[in-house]
């Protein structure tokens, strides 16, 4: 379908739409939202059917997302449509060791938003909450065709587009792909990109707890040898936990019955929530560095986990992923307005030299925090107490960290100002 924003250079070129996103999870949708708003046509390909995606249970599955994820979703028109199921996160408290061991010692680091002009740090969001709110934005915005349930088998670079054949049979001709499809991307493989990365012997368990006492909006980060311990609170008197163990130990832990679960979390929870109860079920993801040895090819950019993927030690993949969007959207748009070829190569390099460095730091930040704190070694233990001790105690420095939590540094994408 030809569409009147497009430039005259390029309405010659036989389109069924201008960009197909292939994958439907979080990154996929934000982008199609972002991007119709420019006057785009999107066909946004999810392998899962439309009941699947919409419907989720309650799990405990759910996003740190930073302050400028929130004002991204605020422009796609998500935000309204969730701001009240989320729990704004008021303070973060990071120390070795586990929960109530008493009071925490001085080398700990505390975030307090009270320090930040610009409000809350973040918000928690559940899974459940955020999925279904992308579906139903994307049904009300013009130019963005779903197909679910059916799959990307093979796809073909031509010399005015790209084509994909789905599952189905069904062709698609469009001007661009993005892939979307997390860590194992079909579109990045089919396009030639290799990845690096290493897996941690590392498993991350994910549950939701309900607990007595309220939390208060602190999210809480213990590191512990084997890995760390992240409480997360989500609205009520409700905790989500991402804990990484060894793959060893998370695999006997994962055959436990929820009683016995609970007996093995709660000397590592502590008490400082009172008692304890399992709420929804158990899930377990191998945890792992990946990525992709290029973000673009011909006619082929790829963002979030098709990209990247990293420990959840700072909780930012989300919030790495949405940058993605954001800095995609920013340069498509621009481009658009040139007359410029959306899949052109030096388009493309623009977004990927945007974001390629913001990534790599990222990915060498929490590779070596992972490394660092997942240990007992009495004197890397001396090295990093010593440290945050110092950066807690350090003010501007404090408030820098807090900044880049909230993802408010570096160069911003216009949707996430």
């Amino acid at each position: 379908m030809d569409n009147p924003a497009i430039p005259a250079i390029l309405s010659g070129m036989k389109h069924d739409t201008d960009i197909v996103i292939v994958g439907g999870g979080l990154n996929g949708p934000a982008l199609a939202l972002a991007l119709s708003q420019s006057g785009l046509s999107v066909t946004i390909v999810d392998a899962l059917p439309e009941p699947v995606r919409k419907n989720a249970a309650f799990d405990g599955r759910a996003y740190a997302l930073a302050l400028a994820s929130v004002r991204l979703l605020r422009a796609i028109g998500v935000w309204e449509k969730i701001a009240d199921q989320t729990q704004p996160m008021l303070e973060i408290k990071v120390s070795d060791g586990r929960a109530g061991a008493g009071p925490l010692s001085p080398f700990h680091l505390h975030f307090d938003h009270a320090e930040l002009e610009e409000g809350p740090m973040g918000h928690m969001c559940e899974d459940r909450v955020l999925r279904p709110a992308l579906l139903a934005s994307m049904k009300e915005a013009p130019g963005i065709t779903r197909i679910s349930g059916d799959a990307v088998t093979a796809q073909m670079i031509t010399a005015g587009g790209a084509e994909l054949t789905l599952d189905s049979g069904k062709v698609l001709r469009t001007r661009l792909i993005v892939g979307a499809d997390g860590r194992a991307s079909g579109t990045g493989a089919r396009a030639g990109i290799q990845r690096t990365g290493w897996g941690y012997g590392q498993t991350a368990l994910v549950c939701a707890i309900a607990h007595e006492l309220p939390h208060h909006g602190i999210a809480h980060q213990f590191f512990m040898p084997p890995g760390p311990l992240a409480i997360l609170p989500l609205p009520g008197n409700v905790s989500s936990i991402v804990w990484s163990e060894s793959d060893k130990t998370a695999a006997e832990f994962t055959t436990l019955s929820d009683a016995d679960f609970l007996h093995v979390l709660r000397p590592r929870f502590g008490d400082f929530l009172g008692e304890i109860s399992l709420t929804g079920k158990r899930y377990t993801y191998p945890l792992g560095l990946t990525v992709a040895n290029s973000f673009v090819a011909p006619r082929v950019v790829l963002v979030g986990d098709a990209a990247h993927g990293m420990h959840p030690i700072a909780g930012q993949g989300l919030n790495a992923g949405l940058r993605d969007v954001a800095a995609l959207h920013q340069v498509l748009t621009d481009a658009l307005q040139r007359g410029e070829d959306l899949a052109a190569p030096d388009v493309l390099e623009r977004y990927q030299r945007w974001r390629r460095f913001d990534v790599a730091a990222l990915a060498m930040t929490t590779d070596l925090s992972n490394r660092l704190f997942s240990n007992d070694n009495p004197f890397l233990r001396a090295v990093r107490d010593l440290g945050m001790g110092a950066i807690n105690a350090a003010a501007p420095v404090r408030r820098a960290l807090m900044r880049e939590a909230a993802g408010l540094t570096g160069d911003l994408p216009d949707l996430m100002r």
